[in-house]
């Protein structure tokens, strides 16, 4: 667990140091990152390791997957807490992620992945594994893997994203209703009034930074509101979907989970990379 203390040991640093920076977070990030890909390398060797007992004794290979489960949930909830703190100093580098890429960003949701995106990751990937195992499947076979979804476990993820698509909708109509905020009686007179200084060449900076800060702070305040429950939806849609799988399915979804963020990272930075290098 080196690794998981790593990026705890350095959101400790910026306590003592400060308060947290843009900066700051991004090498946070990239240590997350770091540690979410040995997860992943424990993962797919838990998973082998796996298929190779399971013949022999399914009910203690079972067994032996659930602490590795709660280690990876326990990291995202190491991550959401941090950002969580982050984003009480600065919320809009955290809904304009720098540490992330432009491909990153077309697919951001508040901050975020879409929580709604775990569905159609665990319908794809069960899809793959069907195919893959069709004919243990047709032998009357279990694979036990996501392509082994029962009857009751696709009712209840049904039901799960009914859910959360409401909840998930409820929360962009609220973004939405915040943004308009931008345009309100108190945005447009301070515009007016810094505009006619600045013409008139009056100095008063001091002044009009405090009127600035003062008239934006519940603008921030709605932002980092928001931000948190749209992380509090993304985290308990990761669990709740997790609480519907066998143990061994549910290691197939965090896997598939964490090759998609970490592949969609490295593929967005390396085209940012080349971006720069013709420009």
């Amino acid at each position: 667990m080196s690794k998981l203390a790593s990026s705890a040991a350095f959101l400790v640093s910026t306590s003592t140091n400060g308060s947290p920076s843009r900066e700051t977070f991004r090498k946070f990030f990239e240590c997350w990152l770091g540690e979410q890909n040995n997860y992943l390398e424990q993962l797919i060797s838990t998973c082998k390791d796996y298929d190779h007992n399971r013949k022999n004794s399914p009910q203690s290979s079972q067994a032996t997957l659930q602490p590795l489960i709660n280690r990876v949930l326990e990291h995202y909830e190491h991550y959401y807490r941090s950002k969580s703190r982050w984003a009480k100093d600065d919320v809009l580098s955290m809904l304009s992620p720098s540490w992330t890429s432009t491909l990153e960003h077309a697919f951001l949701w508040i901050g975020g992945w879409r929580p709604t995106v775990a569905f159609h990751l665990l319908y794809s990937k069960s899809g793959h594994q069907l195919e893959a195992q069709l004919h243990e499947l047709i032998c009357g076979l279990g694979t036990g893997d996501l392509g082994d979804l029962s009857a009751s476990q696709l009712t209840r993820v049904d039901q799960l994203q009914r859910k959360t698509v409401r909840e998930e909708n409820e929360l962009t109509e609220k973004l939405a209703k915040h943004q308009e905020t931008v345009a309100d009686s108190s945005m447009v007179e301070l515009a007016h009034e810094v505009t006619e200084l600045l013409r008139s060449e009056n100095t008063g900076d001091e002044v009009e930074e405090e009127r600035v800060e003062s008239t934006l702070a519940p603008k921030k305040d709605g932002l980092q509101e928001i931000l948190q429950m749209a992380d509090d939806l993304r985290l308990r849609t990761i669990k709740s979907v997790i609480e519907i799988l066998t143990p061994i399915q549910a290691v197939h979804f965090l896997i598939a989970a964490a090759e998609l963020h970490l592949r969609l990272h490295d593929w967005g930075k390396k085209g940012d990379w080349a971006r720069r290098v013709h420009h």
